[in-house]
């Protein structure tokens, strides 16, 4: 038996439509994330890693990495499956707000709406324009902005 691992089931260029909302999981964030994070990118900030340090700020507790939290926004968007094997590129990320903290024991999800679609017919599919939310357990918006992903086309043959 062969089993395949490049089948599609995202959606091709073509297939989405401008207002298209997708809600991904939810995800809580541990220590073991926030620890693990500062070793793989080496920041080791106090608010982060500091317990002591961190109750005498005005978040009175840790607070887990900004870049974390996007990274995990990134994975949560992929698991929702809708580019998956029709991605071409993660283009860009046109611009990205922290809002408010996420703290260890956060459960954070994304919402994700296309805002714009642009056929590239050269690169054999279109940028997306994905206006994306980050939000906590109290569905309190931690993180925004605008990802631009390449999408396939979908091909003459479907």
């Amino acid at each position: 038996m062969t089993l395949s691992t490049s089948s599609r089931r995202g959606m091709y260029f073509e297939e989405f439509e401008v207002d298209h909302r997708i809600i991904s999981h939810g995800r809580t964030i541990t220590e073991a994330d926030v620890v693990n994070f500062a070793g793989l990118s080496g920041d080791y900030n106090s608010i982060h890693t500091d317990a002591v340090f961190a109750d005498q700020t005005p978040y009175r507790q840790r607070v887990a990495h900004g870049m974390l939290g996007m990274s995990i926004a990134s994975g949560l968007a992929d698991r929702t499956g809708m580019i998956e094997g029709t991605a071409l590129a993660f283009r860009e990320i046109k611009e990205w707000k922290f809002s408010r903290p996420i703290y260890i024991g956060d459960t954070i999800h994304v919402e994700i709406e296309l805002e714009e679609s642009k056929p590239l017919p050269r690169l054999g599919g279109g940028s997306l324009v994905l206006g994306v939310k980050v939000k906590n357990q109290d569905d309190q918006t931690v993180m925004k902005g605008q990802w631009v992903v390449l999408v396939q086309s979908k091909p003459e043959d479907e």
